[in-house]
């Protein structure tokens, strides 16, 4: 039954790949050149469901739904520290349930499809440079995505500006980070309660600053926002609708293994609505979008952790919030999260470029989004038509498969309880095969 649901999926693959480009030569240390493509297929069985609203996810047994992107990665070396970067990107397809219905929604992928039809898109184009602080170049930079390689100082100022995605810089964790290859939750993959500034797609327009030392770092970065909430179009009056993130890491040792401490602290303004006015003031109609203007703000934090705990296997953990009185702007209707998961590579069992990860989350509302939701209110991703409040609990696992040089295999399984935070919905049981290929 599994298999015979996400067979679609495999129609997708593709039969051959090109071989990695060169980068010995030192003509080839000036560019870099690299592709991805991920095709998601996933379904979910019948579960409970006593009503239903227009936000809802849909209770019945539906086909797979598969999303797919691919992407060139394209990078040059323009002088002394300074690089351009260049991402155009096809993306089509459509997460379960229309991408509806579930806070912490299961395909990581299916955020940054706008419609079923695929799409070409610029997803980034921005410009990088670096400012040596010390005359020893003893950090070395592999040849990677949107990464030249080579020898930059320890002490070092990055600015990076132009288009890209925020957590391409900020809310970084090697073992749940990336949806092509790890989790796929996204408020696993993520800091759930983070509403990051971003377009329908994931990217936004915006500068950062990166301050390294030995030991630690310091990032600070203003970006756009969209002008509506999950828009495609930003707001172009800046000064009133902004972004801004800050982010300090801290390494260390546990027992003479290496872990990371990242502290992120965000606020956003936007022409966002009110909670609380759009359940309480019978002319707005339980209507949020009546209620937005200018000077609404949002502001939280991210506490981002891992560990090592052997040459094979780490621990992470993140613990988010936002002060959930205004509208869900960017990424997801999340106002508060604590995640936990481990992450095992395949040395064990022979399996070295294998991966399993398990990772537990919890996602909570503010009492203003509650009560918005129980009046039967609607945000742009949930919403019942009313709600018996509880936690939404996810548990997911994956066993990422290396087959062969370039592509990977990744089936993946997701238990919702309280989807949409809706104790009278669900649970439900989410099972997904992941293709990726990457040269």
């Amino acid at each position: 039954m599994f298999f015979s649901k996400l067979t679609p999926i495999l129609a997708l693959i593709p039969l051959s790949v090109a071989a990695q480009s060169n980068t010995d030569s030192s003509k080839a240390e000036n560019w870099t050149l690299h592709f991805q493509q991920t095709v998601v297929g996933q379904y979910h069985p019948d579960f409970t469901s006593p009503y239903s609203g227009l936000n809802s996810q849909n209770a019945k047994d539906e086909p797979t739904c598969v999303t797919i992107t691919s992407t060139i990665f394209l990078g040059r070396r323009l002088w002394q520290g300074g690089e351009l970067y260049f991402n155009p990107e096809l993306s089509g397809g459509q997460g379960v349930g229309h991408t509806l219905g579930i806070a912490g929604f299961p395909n990581g992928e299916s955020y940054r499809v706008g419609t079923t039809l695929p799409v070409i898109a610029m997803v980034r184009l921005f410009i990088r440079q670096t400012i040596d602080l010390d005359t020893k170049r003893t950090d070395k930079i592999e040849d990677g995505v949107n990464q030249l390689p080579g020898y930059v100082p320890d002490k070092r100022l990055v600015f990076t500006a132009g288009k890209f995605s925020v957590t391409d810089i900020f809310d970084a964790n090697s073992y749940s980070h990336d949806p092509r290859s790890q989790f796929l939750n996204w408020s696993i993959m993520s800091a759930g309660a983070w509403d990051y500034p971003a377009d329908t797609k994931g990217y936004t327009w915006g500068a950062v600053g990166e301050l390294f030392y030995p030991g630690w770092s310091l990032k600070a970065g203003i970006t756009m926002v969209p002008s509506y909430a999950n828009g495609p179009v930003f707001d172009d009056n800046v000064t009133k609708a902004n972004s801004v993130s800050v982010e300090y890491d801290k390494n260390f040792k546990t027992f003479k293994r290496p872990g990371v401490l990242r502290i992120i602290g965000f606020y956003t303004n936007a022409h966002m609505g009110n909670y609380a006015e759009a359940t309480n003031d019978s002319q707005y109609h339980h209507d949020i979008t009546q209620t937005r203007a200018y000077g609404r703000t949002k502001e939280g934090f991210v506490v981002n952790a891992e560990q090592e705990i052997s040459e094979n296997a780490g621990l992470f953990a993140r613990w988010s919030y936002n002060d959930g009185k205004n509208e869900s702007w960017a990424f997801t209707e999340i106002d508060g999260s604590v995640t936990a998961g481990v992450s095992f590579k395949g040395t064990k069992w022979k399996r070295p470029d294998d991966v399993l990860g398990i990772a537990f989350v919890v996602n909570g509302l503010s009492k203003d989004h509650e009560a918005y939701l129980a009046a039967g209110g609607y945000g742009f991703l949930i919403g019942d038509g009313k709600i018996n409040y509880g936690n939404e609990s996810i548990l997911e696992t994956y066993y990422n498969i290396k087959w062969g040089k370039y592509l990977f295999l990744s089936p993946d399984y997701q238990f919702v309880l309280n989807p949409a935070y809706n104790k009278d919905r669900g649970p439900i049981n989410l099972f997904a095969l992941r293709a990726h290929v990457e040269f």
